[in-house]
């Protein structure tokens, strides 16, 4: 029993790095991932598919603040960020802003999110988020640090532990259609978004406890602050577009997560910047 709960447990996760990230997963491991339960039980992992992520920032946060000038180290960080999801979340983003900003119906907006064409809109949000990304990290790299590298590395990890209530509570708006990409996990509930907000807890007690950048009080105050802004943030997000769409669909999931990073990584600027 154990082991099947293990071996559940780690096409979870490889099903989450496979669908979250273009971290190559062996062809062996890989080859066990695929069927749609694993990719339900994949919401409950993408806290730990975000931990790989932020781990990969960090190392490369670090690295890059050491031998280059602020704003060079933060490009290059912001394109390995966006590059370690193959831009799926900005894409997200891009086509959620070209949908919702034509405000035209309800169907018309869900047609133009699914166009593969990107319009002004989406080239906007998509341009403004990239240079909010890079002039919020040229801001924190010079901190340098464990708090750098704490944030870095737990940021993407709330950014997608929100993306499971995202997709449990609230309904599916191509369910009628057929579905897209987000259609695959219409099956996670309510149990997958508290295990993903449980795990995002756990990993950033960890974080704390491995850096030791607060005492335990403040160290408590600092995980509750960010899922506060996880979680404040994407609700407002998703309960504002859920109006218009009458539910979320897969390009709103990657907005969510880029709206979500954006302000976790302000929160830690204003942080930094006000200590």
């Amino acid at each position: 029993m154990v082991l099947v709960g293990v071996r559940n447990g780690l096409k979870a996760w490889l099903a989450a790095l496979q669908f979250l990230t273009r971290l190559p997963v062996p062809a062996k491991l890989a080859g066990a991932v695929g069927e749609e339960v694993d990719f339900r039980r994949s919401v409950a992992c993408y806290p730990a598919a975000g931990l790989v992520i932020g781990l990969l920032l960090a190392l490369a946060g670090w690295l890059l603040g050491l031998a280059l000038p602020p704003w060079v180290a933060a490009v290059l960080v912001a394109t390995i960020w966006i590059g370690l999801s193959g831009a799926l979340h900005l894409d997200g983003l891009m086509d959620t802003a070209d949908g919702l900003l034509s405000h035209r119906t309800r169907e018309r907006m869900l047609e133009i999110m699914k166009d593969s064409r990107v319009g002004a809109m989406g080239v906007v949000a998509g341009v403004l988020s990239v240079l909010l990304r890079v002039a919020l990290l040229a801001s924190l790299l010079p901190a340098r640090g464990a708090l750098v590298a704490f944030a870095l590395a737990t940021i993407p990890v709330w950014s997608r532990a929100f993306l499971a209530t995202a997709i449990a509570g609230w309904p599916y708006a191509r369910a009628g259609s057929g579905g897209g990409l987000g259609g695959l996990f219409r099956g996670a509930g309510a149990k997958h978004a508290l295990a993903a907000a449980i795990l995002a807890g756990a990993i950033t007690a960890a974080a704390l406890a491995a850096f030791g950048i607060w005492p335990p009080g403040e160290a408590a105050l600092a995980l509750l602050v960010m899922a506060a802004v996880a979680y404040g943030v994407g609700w407002l997000v998703a309960f504002a577009v859920s109006r218009k769409l009458g539910g979320l669909t897969g390009d709103v999931y990657g907005a969510l997560n880029e709206c979500i990073e954006l302000a976790l990584l302000l929160a830690a600027v204003a942080y930094v910047y006000n200590a």
